[in-house]
């Protein structure tokens, strides 16, 4: 089962993202819709921002953020994902309130509860954590945001990673995905099947 008529709403609140990828949109957007259409659907999961934590309510108003109201199902009939690309410190501050864990993060996601259906949740990524893992994991940016946009949409379709056969069966699917992207699998050893051709994307 795929869904459709996803629509996915996105917003850049750090200015460092399109410094480093001027493309970040495009990108982001092609990782999401790639995941959106390859995995079935299994049900809502916890996610890591835990069931309905707070539907759109990652997006900042008069500067700050704020929680909001559940929002309002798409009147097109489909899906819709919000994905925000921000900085350490507004993940830092949503780990804080929404997980109890007040350090940043890569990637947040947030299911939508189910009366907010057919929206499907939100998803914020980290500027600062997001390049200092990839250049520590020796591998190009581009990669890892559209393994971790991957992976945030994933746990908005019910994946999750608690218990060991969770996992695998998450990277197995993330693996898939991010070979239609062209990007090597993520979880291989630092070196592993990285060529020159694709370290330039």
């Amino acid at each position: 089962m795929t869904i459709e008529l996803v629509t996915i709403e996105m917003e850049v609140e750090d200015d460092a993202w399109t410094n480093a990828l001027p493309d970040c949109i495009a990108i982001v957007e092609h990782a999401a819709a790639e995941a959106l259409s390859s995995p079935p659907l299994r049900g809502r999961g916890k996610g890591e921002g835990g069931e309905g934590a707070t539907p759109k309510g990652l997006y900042p108003r008069d500067g700050r953020l704020t929680s909001a109201a559940p929002p309002t199902p798409s009147p097109q009939g489909g899906g819709g994902i919000s994905i925000l690309l921000t900085d350490d410190a507004s993940i830092r501050e949503l780990n804080a309130d929404f997980r109890g864990k007040d350090t940043p993060t890569n990637v947040l996601s947030f299911p939508a509860a189910a009366s907010a259906r057919p929206h499907l949740g939100d998803i914020a990524l980290a500027y600062g954590v997001c390049a200092r893992e990839a250049e520590a994991q020796q591998k190009p940016l581009a990669h890892h945001l559209m393994h971790l946009t991957v992976h945030g949409v994933l746990h908005l379709l019910g994946y999750d990673h608690e218990s060991d056969a969770e996992a695998e069966a998450m990277e197995g699917v993330e693996r898939a995905i991010l070979s239609k992207l062209g990007v090597p699998d993520p979880y291989a050893p630092p070196g592993d099947g990285v060529t020159e051709a694709n370290a330039q994307l």
